[in-house]
């Protein structure tokens, strides 16, 4: 599965992150050290996603973060 990162918010990618383990947020929190209210925090946007945090559920779960420029035609 893969998805665009700059279409949507932080907080969604956040959650669509968490959906794809099928975990609840208590239990994905635990698996990169974070509480359910540090979770829920994420995914209401209530606090914002840091870096950090993006490559610890990458590391965890296995997920590609992939930073692409693209390169316009100079026509």
């Amino acid at each position: 599965m893969e998805f665009l990162a700059n279409d949507y918010k932080p907080e969604d990618i956040c959650r669509i992150m968490r959906e794809w383990t099928e975990l609840e947020r208590s239990e994905f929190g635990k698996s990169i050290h974070r509480t359910e209210r540090s979770i829920r925090s994420l995914e209401t946007g209530e606090r914002h996603l840091t870096v950090q945090t993006l490559l610890d559920i990458a590391k965890t779960y296995n997920i590609k973060i992939i930073i692409k420029k693209e390169v316009k035609d100079s026509k």
